[in-house]
């Protein structure tokens, strides 16, 4: 006797729970997502007793004109997309289905969020804060530049070893997703800085070795993700109390600010260590979202 499709769902539920040790709530939301595909396909064939293996992809993407139809928003009908396409390779791996017919259905087009930069009167501000009386203020500083001088990430500045800056070239090495290195040229203000702090360190820690992390915390040991964001965020709040900010906007803003000074988006994609093009392209469309509002505002005809 052939396996009902509650049947072959709650088999794939078991699978989720048992083998990939997936949590409750996802698979919960795995059973609502393919329970609904399931009252689809009834409705859609007219037939009570019909299994997964009549759907084709024509199926499902009459499916997913249904789900826009009703009204939901293209990521949830993204997600459910991914589940249906997990839930058929399922079938295939366990012999229950000869082919995934969602495979190669792709879901609607997502709106691209655009990343948040600050404007080049913020950033000033934002190097001037961070005082100078203490080598943990001197080390801020250094961070604030470091960042918007390389666009580097929080994991990559969190990573860095005081030999993987090149004081006599401006340089410093980095290492990227894949643990993938690349060499980044520094600004003055970022080189002076970093050296500044590290001079000033010596007073706290003691000489240092070219493999020890360039940013430490006050218990002298590698600086944590968390506390870079919770000191950068601190100075912040002195000029945009409760406005959001994250190390992440620095880089934004770094690759931002290239592109309008007219920097080949190439050579930015290599400084930010992107693997594709398409990722560093975002920055264009930003730019060209700024001179869409410019033009809304300051043109005599734009209304």
């Amino acid at each position: 006797m052939s396996e009902s499709m509650t049947d072959l769902i709650d088999s794939y539920l078991i699978h989720l729970e048992k083998e990939r040790g997936c949590s409750r709530n996802s698979i919960k939301a795995y059973g609502t997502d393919l329970a609904q595909f399931r009252s689809f396909m009834v409705e859609y064939s007219g037939k009570v007793s019909s299994g997964f293996s009549s759907a084709d992809r024509i199926t499902v993407k009459h499916y997913l004109g249904y789900l826009v139809e009703k009204g939901l928003a293209a990521r949830t009908v993204t997600r459910k997309l991914a589940a249906l396409k997990a839930f058929f390779k399922y079938l295939v791996q366990t012999d229950r289905l000869g082919t995934n017919p969602a495979a190669s259905v792709r879901g609607p087009k997502l709106p691209q969020k655009l990343p948040s930069f600050l404007e080049k009167r913020i950033v000033e501000k934002l190097m001037d804060i961070p005082g100078s009386e203490t080598w943990e203020e001197l080390r801020d500083k250094a961070i604030l530049e470091l960042f918007y001088s390389t666009g580097i990430r929080l994991s990559e500045l969190v990573g860095l070893s005081i030999g993987d800056f090149d004081t006599r070239e401006n340089m410093v090495k980095v290492r990227g997703k894949g643990n993938k290195e690349r060499l980044v040229p520094l600004g003055s203000p970022a080189s002076e800085s970093i050296q500044i702090y590290l001079k000033e360190r010596v007073t706290a820690e003691g000489d240092y070795d070219s493999s020890d992390p360039l940013f430490i915390s006050n218990r002298l040991t590698v600086i944590a993700p968390r506390t870079v964001q919770n000191r950068l965020k601190r100075w912040f709040d002195e000029i945009a109390e409760g406005t959001k900010f994250t190390p992440h906007m620095l880089r934004h803003t770094f690759a931002t600010h290239l592109l309008d000074s007219g920097a080949d988006i190439r050579a930015v994609k290599e400084l930010l260590g992107h693997s594709n093009l398409s990722s560093t392209q975002i920055y264009t469309h930003l730019k060209v979202e700024r001179m869409k509002k410019e033009f809304d505002q300051a043109h005599p005809h734009a209304d």
